[in-house]
């Protein structure tokens, strides 16, 4: 069974933009993760002579500033790609799933 069927005469759009950013979105991930990772290691290297329970304070803190500034990346990243995907897909040919004859009436069948 064929379910779905190329519209005649429908063509393909050259590539773009979408696929350039498609191609650099891994990077770019780990990219983030990284600069997240770091600034959650730089408060447990430097600690500027604070006292052991505002230094414990300090790194928590930066720990949570980390995740949630990866969750936040990583949400970005996936967003950007799904917008790239719909972009190649709308740029592909046409396609018909269950095409239907009309009626030509100019009133509603009753």
């Amino acid at each position: 069974m064929d379910w779905l069927k190329r519209l005649p005469g429908s063509r393909k759009e050259n590539p773009g933009l979408e696929w350039r950013i498609l191609r650099k979105l891994p990077q770019a991930a780990l990219i983030g993760t990284l600069l997240s990772a770091l600034y959650a290691v730089s408060a447990r290297f430097f600690d500027n002579g604070l006292p052991p329970a505002e230094l414990l304070k300090v790194v928590q803190s930066a720990d949570i500033v980390a995740v949630a500034a990866v969750v936040l990346h990583w949400t970005v990243v996936f967003t950007v790609a799904i917008g790239c995907s719909i972009v190649i897909v709308m740029k592909g040919h046409a396609y018909v799933a269950d095409a239907y004859p009309l009626s030509d009436r100019d009133t509603p069948a009753e």
